[in-house]
């Protein structure tokens, strides 16, 4: 089992990525898994196009050689022709987690009528749990709070490393021995 904790943060932006727009989403989600977790981590960072061969690449790349037990994206959700993360994250995994989109647009509806819209979802490559969020850095943090607390489960189960989170901040879920 690996226990050095690495997460990759990917924003999926064309204007991010040509310096347009601030990287918001992306600063959003390290700032939220830094409340988050108690265990020291590093992050490898990544602010790309919606281009799918580049963030297949992208994910590939941190999953397999930068040793990521947890790569979470931002943006490119939607139903728009260059929406793709999704598809990007389907043709690297193995195995689809469903339950993660599921619960992101149930909460996401509680706020906005248009979550029906979303296509998050998550899968794990090989020991990597990979989730799609979507690009608003509200909605990143609702859509964390709701599914984080089976994370670092999920983690354990394949064969990462163990996740310690502040319990005043997340509550995690793992079954009792």
């Amino acid at each position: 089992m690996n226990t050095k904790i690495v997460i990759g943060v990917i924003n999926v932006s064309d204007r991010a990525s040509q310096g347009i727009y601030e990287d918001v989403p992306g600063k959003a989600i390290v700032a939220t898994l830094t409340e988050y977790l108690k265990s020291p981590w590093e992050k490898v960072y990544a602010v790309v196009p919606d281009e799918q061969p580049l963030i297949e690449q992208t994910l590939i790349d941190m999953a397999d050689r930068q040793g990521c037990c947890l790569i979470v994206t931002s943006g490119g959700t939607g139903p728009a022709p260059r929406d793709v993360t999704p598809e990007a994250t389907t043709a690297v995994c193995q195995k689809m987690m469903p339950g993660f989109g599921e619960l992101m647009r149930q909460v996401s509806l509680q706020f906005v009528p248009t979550a029906i819209l979303s296509r998050q979802t998550a899968g794990i490559r090989n020991r990597t749990l990979i989730v799609n969020l979507p690009g608003k850095p509200k909605a990143i943090r609702q859509c964390l709070d709701a599914v984080f607390p089976a994370i670092p489960y999920c983690i354990d189960l394949i064969g990462g490393p163990y996740l310690e989170c502040h319990e005043a901040v997340i509550k995690v879920f793992r079954p009792q021995p």
